[in-house]
């Protein structure tokens, strides 16, 4: 009888082991905590399933658990890519680290041709411009002042070895080809430009006033309107090669630990619920029709949008590293 009772034991905990896993799912993410946490604390909510999440930092944006899914393709851990940018999940494709899904929820959003990932809410690379330093009749409109003499030392970008500035980088490499951007990337760091930490950094100078503008993501520039700092919002390139518009992603990782909770994930992230969050609490841009756009944001059909291959941006970042490296080397 008391075997039989520790075998019951041990069954038992086996069991109650699988339920407990399978009501598990890990997420790696380059959207920023403040915003994805409340997602993923709502998901565990409406199904009862436990999100275990891996954030990227500020500074490491999307590089930090990129670079971690790649180091543990032979053992994955994670389930689920929530991807800042469109360009980071291709890389993962392209290493055979993704498994096509197509979720019944992603209705109206893009999806590419071969079903791997949904792009949703997004957002867009602007100069965010100090209205105190700069002058109503000499407001930058295209990425190529950053560059202009008259604003020697009055710049600001992200490094970009990191985050949606090093995407941006490598979408110019697609669009202009590798001469005129690598002029353009001389001509900044012989103007003067600021190297910022991040985007948010980049945000924090132009509020001070240590910069005229600065290259930045929308969302970061929504955080300074809504704080009343005295700036304004340009996007950029209008009548040019247009503004970057950088769609978040998501993926579905193979050979992941919790199979149908992953699924599950995913159908959430690119619901229309999270959209309509993101529009209201980051001020991302709805892709679909019927969600609103958040006041301080233009929507997505109001403005020329760069015209870019995100297979080709994604090949280009792997290819333009090293000498990216150089360039930001002190």
């Amino acid at each position: 009888m008391k075997r039989r009772h520790w075998l019951l034991v041990l069954v038992l905990a086996v069991v109650l082991g699988c339920k407990s896993e399978s009501q598990q799912v890990v997420v790696y993410t380059s959207v920023d905590q403040v915003f994805s946490e409340p997602i993923f604390r709502e998901f565990e909510r409406q199904t009862g399933i436990e999100v275990r999440a891996v954030f990227d930092t500020e500074e490491t944006k999307s590089t930090g658990v990129l670079n971690r899914l790649l180091a543990e393709a032979a053992r994955p851990q994670a389930d689920v890519f929530w991807s800042g940018d469109p360009v980071r999940p291709v890389l993962l494709m392209r290493r055979a680290l993704v498994e096509p899904y197509v979720s019944p929820a992603a209705e109206g959003l893009p999806i590419s041709l071969a079903g791997t990932w949904t792009g949703c809410a997004a957002r867009a690379r602007v100069l965010l411009v100090n209205r105190d330093r700069v002058a109503a009749s000499d407001v930058p409109r295209s990425i190529r002042d950053l560059a202009d003499a008259r604003w020697r030392g009055r710049t600001a970008i992200a490094n970009p070895m990191f985050g949606t500035t090093t995407m941006h980088v490598a979408a110019l490499f697609s669009v202009w080809g590798a001469p005129d951007t690598k002029k353009f990337l001389n001509d900044l760091k012989g103007n003067g430009v600021k190297i910022a930490s991040s985007n948010g950094e980049v945000k924090r100078l132009v509020v001070a006033g240590d910069v005229a503008f600065g290259l930045t993501d929308t969302d970061d520039a929504n955080e300074a309107i809504k704080a009343g700092a005295p700036v304004l919002v340009v996007y950029p390139d209008q009548d040019g090669i247009g503004t970057l518009v950088m769609p978040t992603s998501v993926v579905l990782l193979r050979r992941r630990p919790h199979d149908a909770p992953g699924r599950k994930l995913v159908d959430f992230l690119v619901s229309a619920e999270v959209e309509k969050r993101l529009a209201a609490a980051a001020a991302y841009m709805p892709l679909r029709a019927g969600v609103p756009t958040p006041p301080n944001v233009r929507k997505v059909a109001e403005i020329r949008a760069m015209n870019v291959d995100y297979g080709r941006v994604a090949a280009e970042m792997e290819r333009i590293q090293p000498w990216l490296r150089t360039w930001a080397a002190p």
